[in-house]
């Protein structure tokens, strides 16, 4: 057996190699991957420019330290910051940490404002990460189940409620910002309404809060645009990056706009790896395919093939609640849990998730092709339509 500690619960498979969107097991088998590590993979597997940044960077320098100026992480900073519109980047190399920063940088900025116990809105549902201070921030018990004491200072609503945020806007005089996912990843994909983005945008105006967004999960081109929150016509004060910013080299980014900007001093935050040459060769190189080979384009174009395969395939079956999603971020919602879905398309060639107990939660890299698309779409209805007895 080996040494790993038993932390997660995980399938009977390993990985040798990858082409494109496809996954290849010791026995050669391959896979279609509608997963891409959880978001994690935007170009895919073995693509020749990622490949090629990666190898050409780690034979020049893969890591000094950030008590010198690092170039590659100074270019990355500057490309990010152009496509967000937004001011300074943090670089660190996972969503947790991302997110802890944009709680640290909240706290603090409560603070420089007078308030000596700040509070942060959040939703429930939400998932921001495992750490500490995150899984208090997650809108999930199960989750947080075992880790107590919590951290204090989150004010917990209901997602995309706009009347519960200035209900706590009228009562608590604690709250600094608020700290939401565009799009609910692990929660089951739950898409906040623009008008919703819109409004809470403007009551953090009002209220001089921090509007904080989570794009860990939906950011990097994966609805159509580059961030999520870009469909309504916004620009947040803080914004958290990672999974799919390096196509599975670790990398995680807290950036910062306007009142957030400058508030993080020398000696407030640190990473020893953040913004390291190798990590920061892999953003730029995956940022530079999305942009040069259209491919957010592709993801919305393709995300609603997908959909609409997915509907029709399985128009009238019962025990179908909603096909819903952005771009390719989807989730088929069933009307009971269905977590077996997963081994039942294992078996079909196929990698997906299912989250929230009863949501199958398809993350496609952006590479993916209109025929791979389609196989998608007809190996998962299959499946699916079997599970549910029709």
């Amino acid at each position: 057996m080996p040494h790993l500690m038993n932390t997660y619960a995980r399938l009977p498979i390993a990985f040798t190699h990858g082409q494109g969107c496809r996954l290849f097991d010791e026995q050669g088998k391959p896979y279609l991957d509608a997963l891409a590590g959880i978001a994690v993979n935007t170009l895919g597997h073995n693509h020749p420019r990622l490949v090629k940044a990666i190898a050409d960077q780690a034979a020049r320098l893969i890591h000094a330290s950030n008590i010198y100026r690092v170039a590659e992480a100074e270019a990355a900073s500057d490309k990010i910051a152009a496509l967000a519109k937004m001011d300074e980047v943090f670089f660190c190399n996972s969503g947790c940490e991302a997110n802890e920063a944009a709680i640290k940088l909240a706290r603090l900025y409560g603070h420089q404002q007078g308030i000596d116990n700040p509070a942060i809105i959040v939703m429930e549902q939400a998932f921001h990460g495992r750490t500490l201070a995150t899984l208090s921030a997650t809108g999930n018990r199960k989750v947080q189940a075992g880790f107590e004491p919590l951290v204090p200072g989150f004010v917990r609503v209901p997602f995309d409620d706009l009347a519960a945020i200035e209900q706590v806007a009228a009562n608590n005089a604690h709250v600094v910002a608020v700290l939401f996912e565009p799009i609910q990843g692990e929660g089951g994909i739950n898409i906040a309404h623009r008008d919703f983005m819109r409004g809470l945008h403007d009551i953090c105006r009002r209220k001089n809060w921090l509007f904080m967004v989570d794009e860990v999960q939906c950011g990097i081109g994966r609805t159509g645009v580059w961030f999520a929150h870009q469909h309504a016509g916004i620009v947040p004060d803080v914004m958290t990056l990672a999974k799919g910013l390096g196509s599975g080299v670790p990398i995680g980014a807290c950036l910062a706009a306007g009142r957030a900007a400058g508030v993080f001093k020398p000696g407030n935050h640190g990473s020893t790896f953040g913004g390291n040459p190798l990590a920061c060769a892999a953003a730029l190189a995956t940022l530079d395919v999305i942009e040069v080979d259209g491919l957010m384009a592709r993801a919305e174009l393709l995300g609603d093939a997908i959909r609409g395969g997915l509907r029709a395939a399985l128009a009238g079956v019962a025990g179908i609640v909603d096909v819903r999603g952005d771009g390719l971020m989807i989730g088929i919602e069933l009307d009971r849990p269905c977590g077996e879905l997963v081994t039942r398309a294992l078996e079909a060639g196929l990698l997906i998730n299912v989250t929230a107990e009863r949501v199958v939660r398809l993350l496609p890299p952006l590479v993916m092709s209109d025929a791979e698309g389609a196989e998608l779409v007809a190996t998962l209805a299959a499946c699916i339509r079997k599970f549910l007895g029709a």
